[in-house]
């Protein structure tokens, strides 16, 4: 690996890790091109910007357990739900075409932006344990995962706006949702590694350049409103919609196809 690498991958995993603490995601969504950019396939970059989010997650999630901002309980039930999905996210990375998830990704996430331009989630809110909370938080889980494990995303794109509809406030989802992507990712990770996709000197690189940004980007989440934090992780989540788009064309073999000359 050359310097122009190693500095690439590092500013990538500083730049991860900022969005990371700012909207409690896993940064995926930047690593991955990276990665590939560096020489990785699709699916080793995949599997690689899962296993940086280990030390990214850690973090994240200390810096937001300071402040009481994490659903200890919450977290649980979505990793009950996370370590399976990887599992089977892990399995479809190595076995499917990617095309059809990645436009329901797509569909999802603009889901997902119409509903928090709709609500703006308080800032001392807290979800009621209960039943129903458990098994969405377990569902939600298990979607967490099949995406972190076939795309490697942290899922954060998920988690955070899912726990906001649970009645969670969007510091409590934002660190809640960190928590959440430690188990997935170490989960994932131990398959993919078992399938011979992760390049362990790439994710550490990332991982750690990422983990001593994550607290600089928590810090900032606690500075601004609840109501400008979700204008915020809006547009994040409109760049994260264009990048996959443009992904989910590639693999879509009419699509890729279509704009070759003959």
């Amino acid at each position: 690996m050359d310097w122009r690498t190693v500095g690439l991958l590092a500013l990538v995993g500083v730049m991860a890790g900022v969005l990371s603490g700012l909207f409690g995601v896993g940064g995926g969504s930047i690593i991955v091109p990276a990665l590939v950019w560096a020489g990785l396939s699709q699916k080793e970059a995949s599997a690689t910007s899962l296993a940086s989010m280990i030390l990214m997650s850690v973090s994240g999630v200390a810096s937001y357990a300071a402040a009481g901002n994490v659903d200890w309980l919450a977290a649980l039930m979505l990793t009950l739900g996370t370590v399976a999905g990887t599992q089977v996210g892990t399995w479809l990375l190595d076995k499917l075409p990617e095309a059809a998830l990645r436009w329901l990704y797509v569909i999802f996430l603009c889901s997902v932006i119409a509903e928090q331009l709709m609500r703006v989630p308080e800032r001392n809110s807290r979800i009621v344990p209960g039943l129903g909370s458990s098994l969405t938080a377990i569902g939600v889980g298990i979607l967490i995962g099949l995406l972190s494990g076939l795309l490697g995303v942290g899922g954060g794109g998920v988690a955070v706006p899912a726990l906001t509809m649970m009645g969670a406030s969007d510091l409590v989802a934002r660190g809640t949702s960190l928590l959440a992507i430690f188990p997935s990712s170490v989960s994932g990770t131990a398959a993919n590694m078992r399938r011979g996709l992760v390049h362990l000197r790439n994710g550490l690189l990332v991982g750690f350049s990422a983990a001593v940004s994550t607290p600089l980007g928590s810090l900032a989440a606690r500075s601004v409103s609840a109501r400008a934090g979700t204008y915020l992780f809006v547009l994040y989540l409109m760049i994260v919609v264009a990048r996959s788009i443009y992904a989910a064309a590639k693999v879509t073999p009419g699509l890729h196809t279509a704009h070759r000359p003959h």
